[in-house]
């Protein structure tokens, strides 16, 4: 059978002053009409410089050098711009990563949906509406009228996910390339995705090009593996092979950093240490009704009660708005809880006054989901992390040799201390925020999907070091992820929350291995590639 797709010994050319000459090389591969390929590796590795050299939208200064692109015979790198605007949509379409960031946020979901319409077809209005209609049903959009008036902002960022697909289909292409389109999503949400995927692309025959560095997904929607590295395909060919019997020593890597559920959950101690930190009946409301009209009310946290060991690590999973970070920024004192109280070995922080927190703060500290957004790019990450110090009393010298042993404990380099953030990987700007936050020498290390957005392999170097920093510090730490298999590697207890409640807790082994409530079974179930289990 002839591929629909033949990429054939491509080169993309970096511009002058980058890191290195090319961002591809010699990349090789055949998509197949009703096949699903997932293209696999690292951040850097080439996964989207290709589906973007393939939709011929690569960034500026950057070019292909060499090697052929051809859509069902056609070389897409020959033909005109206008022609290939007119490919685009129509015959060869793509899912991106960031839905928020394809969604036009001051236009309707509808005319955005309805534009590919617009632009490729002669359709009257009317008819193009009911194309909409039916295209956003046949996403699974609850109500496909309330959503086509919808702005992105209204939606959830698993409905505005199903908006760029529908948006993605509405042309029938031949190609459809879907770049991490559930990365940032709810296990859930992200299972209810691939589903979606899988069943349109084979009710439809199209060709899906599917990229990923999530090998559990690999598992549950593959036909076929392309495994990139530093800009080269090193390994590719059906996925049962590359799965069970990966031959590039890249390739067992990434598989090795993949442990499966079952066996991260057995090897889960039971917590039986005395409490550090008591959280009782904790509830937090956003909003207000209005005077005149009604007002919007959220209720975040509902009587909220955990405890963590002293010396263990308790876990908080769920889904987005079920609450975790407002609990975490609770607990830290970011946010004022409504009700109940927080005690500290035996203290109850939400009655300290602010200056009394301020001494309290050093023994409870926070590291943060994004570690970008959370330091500041004009400073250099030494001064990040011997600020807190300073702030609370020791001298300039005193707290830089203190940023520059942390380095060295989170395994950075001391002159690393010298640069800023920009200059860091995700991995290195994470394991940053770790230091600042280990700077003050906390009781209590609240981490707040720290590694949600890291690719496998540095995932596993940070939940290894955060494993090494519990034991060697004596740390308690509140691990809040969405990841269940992240919470099996890391926590001793895990609670579950669902709308602002815990609907269960315990030992992670029991909890995990064992659930009792309907929604951590949900959970469970939606882990992608649960039954797949990696060799050795």
């Amino acid at each position: 059978m002839s591929a629909v797709l033949e990429v054939g010994s491509l080169a993309v050319a970096l511009p002058p002053g980058a890191d290195r000459l090319f961002a591809l090389q010699g990349v090789s591969f055949n998509l197949h009409a009703g096949e699903i390929l997932c293209m696999v590796g690292e951040s850097g590795s080439g996964k989207s410089m290709a589906a973007s050299a393939v939709m011929r939208l690569l960034p500026p200064g950057v070019r292909v050098a060499a090697g052929r692109i051809a859509l069902d015979g056609t070389d897409l790198l020959a033909i005109s711009a206008p022609a290939m605007r007119r490919v685009r949509g129509a015959r060869i379409a793509m899912i991106f990563q960031d839905p928020m960031t394809a969604l036009n946020p001051l236009r309707r979901i509808g005319d955005q949906v309805g534009e590919m319409f617009a632009a490729h077809t002669d359709l009257a209005r009317e008819d193009i509406r009911r194309r909409v209609l039916a295209l956003l049903g046949e996403v699974r959009l609850p109500d496909p009228a309330a959503a086509a008036r919808a702005f992105p902002h209204e939606l959830s960022g698993g409905q505005r996910q199903r908006a760029v697909i529908a948006m993605a289909l509405a042309l029938e292409p031949r190609v459809l390339i879907a770049d991490e389109p559930t990365t940032a999503l709810d296990v859930t949400t992200q299972a209810q995705i691939l589903a979606l995927i899988r069943d349109l692309q084979r009710r439809r025959g199209t060709a899906v090009l599917f990229i990923t560095h999530d090998f559990g997904v690999v598992a549950d929607i593959a036909d076929r593996v392309a495994v990139m590295q530093a800009g080269r395909l090193v390994e590719q060919g059906p996925a049962a092979d590359i799965l069970q019997r990966a031959r590039h020593p890249y390739t067992q890597a990434l598989i090795a950093a993949v442990p499966p559920l079952a066996r991260a959950v057995a090897a889960m101690p039971p917590a039986e240490a005395p409490p550090v930190l008591i959280v009782q009946g904790v509830s937090k409301t956003f909003g207000r009704p209005g005077l005149f009209r009604r007002g919007r009310v959220t209720r975040a946290m509902d009587d909220v009660s955990l405890v963590l060991p002293r010396g263990g690590t308790l876990g908080i999973v769920g889904e987005s708005g079920s609450g975790k970070s407002t609990l975490a920024r609770c607990i830290v004192r970011l946010l004022e809880p409504d009700a109940g109280s927080i005690r500290l070995d035996g203290t109850d922080l939400l009655r300290l006054t602010r200056r009394d927190m301020r001494r309290q703060a050093a023994r409870v500290q926070m590291v943060f989901q994004d570690p970008f957004a959370s330091l500041n790019p004009r400073r250099r990450a030494g001064d990040l992390v011997a600020q807190g110090p300073m702030l609370h009393g020791v001298g300039r010298a005193e707290a830089t040799a203190r940023a520059r042993e942390l380095f060295a404990l989170v395994g950075l380099h001391p002159d690393a201390a010298d640069r800023f953030p920009h200059e860091f990987s995700g991995g290195q700007r994470q394991r940053i925020g770790l230091a600042r936050a280990l700077a003050l020498r906390p009781e209590v290390l609240v981490a707040d999907e720290t590694v949600s957005a890291l690719d496998v392999s540095v995932q596993a170097q940070v939940l290894r070091l955060l494993a090494d920093l519990r034991a060697r510090l004596g740390l308690s730490m509140i691990f809040i992820t969405h990841d269940l298999r992240v919470a099996a590697q890391i926590c001793d207890r895990v609670a579950v929350m669902r709308e602002g409640r815990v609907v269960e807790q315990g030992d992670a082994a029991a909890v995990l291995g064992a659930p009792r409530h309907a929604y951590t079974q949900a959970l469970i179930a939606a882990v992608p590639g649960r039954d797949w289990v990696p060799p050795g």
